[in-house]
């Protein structure tokens, strides 16, 4: 729900991609009160945005969806190799270098001095993922807008996108490619938990000829994890983008499994 003291144009990022290994989206409705017409496009990343006017006084927007997923995690193969740069292919190479919230110039040293002699490959990003997850302490509010992986990493807190923007950090540090996930994550199969539904950030990391899943927030292999967008970072892949500045009232997000 969100006040708006004039007109808003607006970017919505909150469909999930239509092509994700094995998941399938069987039913989908949006919308928005008071009514008003948008349309989708497809951005540079692949990703599908919702172009929108948010209307002056109060308004909300509403995506309902159901998607079928595998009763299955994520694929894991410790023995995965590291690419060299050299060897990369071209649209993977972007995603060795920093950007906005991912600062591999500022922490390479720490990135090499802690995982440098390990052997590389899929158990030396599991052991980046191991790092951050207990170096830094899960908590809402802890982290800005501003906030970069550097200034989570010094003051030990943040929430999922703190988590991802950190590993992928020393991921690139070390010439790891690695990009940025946000999605929807239900708790599936998962007992004694209790997580506030949310939007969720991971991270996708390539090694040999693909893309590997991991999550260094919860940094265990999960199902019916449903991708919105990847990107370098956060900025790639906003829930909102508003050229103005209405006020975001409240939010509601439901990722739960349904029979």
């Amino acid at each position: 729900m969100h006040e708006a003291a004039v007109d808003t144009p607006s970017v919505v990022q909150v469909m999930p991609l239509r092509e994700q290994g094995g998941v399938r989206i069987t039913d989908e409705r949006w919308s928005i009160e008071p009514a008003q017409a948008g349309r989708t496009y497809t951005d540079l990343y692949g990703n599908e945005c919702l172009r929108l006017i948010i209307p002056t006084g109060r308004s909300t927007f509403r995506y309902d969806a159901i998607a079928e997923v595998p009763d299955a995690t994520e694929d894991v193969d410790v023995t995965a190799p590291e690419v060299a740069p050299l060897d990369l292919p071209d649209d993977v190479l972007l995603y060795t270098l920093p950007s906005r919230y991912v600062v591999p110039d500022l922490l390479g040293d720490e990135a090499w001095n802690r995982f440098s002699q390990l052997p590389k490959g899929y158990t030396r990003v599991q052991a980046i993922c191991d790092h951050v997850h207990r170096h830094l302490t899960f908590q809402y509010g802890s982290s800005t807008a501003s906030s970069t992986a550097a200034d989570v990493y010094a003051s030990g807190y943040g929430v999922c996108r703190d988590f991802t923007h950190l590993a992928i950090t020393f991921c690139r540090a070390l010439s790891i490619p690695a990009r940025y996930v946000f999605g929807y994550l239900p708790e599936m199969d998962i007992e004694g938990t209790a997580i506030v539904p949310d939007f969720s950030a991971w991270m996708e990391v390539w090694l040999g000829d693909r893309w590997w899943t991991f999550d260094p927030r919860n940094n265990t292999p999960r199902k019916g994890r449903v991708l919105i967008g990847r990107g370098r970072d956060a900025s790639d892949v906003a829930m909102l983008t508003t050229f103005g500045g209405p006020l975001l009232e409240s939010m509601v997000v439901h990722a739960e499994e349904v029979e």
